[in-house]
């Protein structure tokens, strides 16, 4: 049984090597890094761009996808398989097929490209762009991890606070968001990868400011893997800690629910 386990371990050990292997390049031969001068300040702004764009599109997305899950969460049968599978055709759109899209359906001459424009919202390379694709990019990630937290609470305790005189709303802020607050974060830490890493729909959407990504790409063709290096580096440190810290929160927080029992 000692050698069974001790091969177990070793085989998940491999699993976990191979699995951040790739994290290796960071430390591979390209030369001295570059991070200054021109280099330097497009990563920057890149930076700059990604990081509060970002910030901004999560908003959004908080905003419109917690009604929408609390919403598809009451529904049953047919109307709730439509929504799941709208969401779905969200997420599997192929990203540069989806900014082909939104640059047509928002075109200027479109309808609600022009009512956008009118509003005085620029639908191509400009920062409402930008937070536009990453909102349609991300949110399908976001309502569907949502509706997951939420279901996850029982409807119960929603009751018994509702017959205690609660309001809806009251019900939502003292019952369920409490109890979903963690599945909320991780859907929210989902959807920021998602939009944070997105390359293929912004690139056609929105070239211009350039965020992390795309500069990356720009970087690359035209600098070399020196340029690419300091602003990949900070690409990394940006995408990845968010959702890291949630799963850490969540084992934290079941394992001190477990102590408790």
């Amino acid at each position: 049984m000692d050698r069974r386990r001790a091969w177990t371990h070793a085989a998940a050990g491999l699993f976990a090597v191979l699995l951040l292997y790739p994290l290796a390049g960071l430390w591979a031969p390209v030369g001295r890094w570059q991070w200054s001068g021109e280099a330097g300040a497009t990563a920057a702004a890149a930076i700059r761009v990604s990081l509060g764009l970002t910030a901004a599109a999560m908003a959004i997305v908080v905003a419109i996808g917690t009604p929408a899950a609390l919403y598809i969460r009451r529904l049953r049968g047919a109307a709730r398989a439509w929504w799941q599978a709208a969401l779905l055709v969200s997420i599997l759109i192929p990203s540069l097929a989806l900014g082909i899209l939104l640059a047509l359906a928002l075109r200027p001459e479109s309808g609600v490209g022009a009512l956008l424009a009118r509003l005085g919202m620029e639908t191509s390379n400009s920062g409402a762009a930008f937070v536009l694709t990453q909102v349609y990019v991300s949110i399908g990630y976001y309502v569907l991890g949502a509706l997951v937290a939420l279901e996850a609470v029982p409807q119960r305790l929603e009751q018994q606070a509702a017959l205690l005189g609660q309001r809806p709303a009251q019900v939502f802020w003292r019952v369920t968001l409490p109890l979903a607050r963690l599945g909320l974060a991780a859907a929210l830490g989902f959807a920021w990868v998602r939009a944070i890493g997105e390359f293929g729909a912004v690139v056609i959407t929105a070239y211009y400011p350039a965020g992390m990504p795309v500069q990356l790409w720009v970087d690359l063709e035209s600098r070399g893997l020196p340029a690419v290096m300091p602003l990949l580096l900070a690409f990394l440190l940006a995408a990845l800690p968010v959702p890291m810290l949630l799963h850490f929160l969540a084992r934290r927080s079941l394992a001190g629910k477990a102590t408790d029992a």
